[in-house]
């Protein structure tokens, strides 16, 4: 079921919180919900926005297409913020990046791969925190170029580009450090 933003149908404003919930409650949630895993959270994250309404007055006094278009900036806000929290509870976990440096199963791969995560590891550390927010929403919660893409305002493409860049980059250090010798 796909949920469409109201329009202006009605010759009301909502002027009271209730009313603000009740015309884009289910559209906001929606929204997020399209963002995030987790039902309870998309749950929480529209409640954080409802609750931000709350906190402005002069909200309920725009027309509703600006109500909208504010409480949809909001909610985006907030994605933001989820993303970026769950970033600092939670390394990007490197496995997902060892298809890029490991081949087979050999014997001294296996012993070799604590020594070449903990390399990957600081090398991820090394990215910018926008570079490396990219890897963590691409990687660690499977998002697509163009999901990225409108959550942070960029283009698909440029989303597509900058992760490419960005895999070049680690495999290019990661030869580099191996030349010398893994030091």
């Amino acid at each position: 079921m796909q949920h469409h933003p109201p329009t202006q149908e009605s010759d009301a404003y909502p002027t009271d919180e209730s009313a603000l919930f009740d015309r884009y409650g289910s559209f906001i949630f929606s929204y997020i919900l399209k963002h995030i895993s987790s039902r309870e959270d998309a749950e929480d994250l529209t409640l954080e926005v409802f609750t931000a309404a709350l906190e402005q007055n002069t909200l309920r006094q725009l027309p509703p297409e600006k109500q909208l278009a504010w409480l949809t900036r909001v909610a985006h806000n907030k994605l933001i913020d989820a993303y970026r929290k769950m970033q600092h509870r939670q390394n990007v976990n490197i496995d997902i990046f060892s298809d890029i440096l490991y081949g087979d199963d050999e014997p001294e791969q296996i012993l070799m791969q604590k020594e070449i995560d903990h390399q990957l590891h600081q090398l991820i550390q090394q990215l910018s925190p926008f570079q490396q927010q990219l890897l963590y929403l691409r990687y660690a919660h499977n998002l697509s170029s163009a999901e990225i893409g409108a959550l942070l305002n960029k283009g698909e493409d440029t989303i597509r580009q900058q992760l490419s860049r960005i895999r070049k980059h680690l495999r290019d250090s990661y030869l580099r450090h191996e030349q010398k010798g893994g030091r």
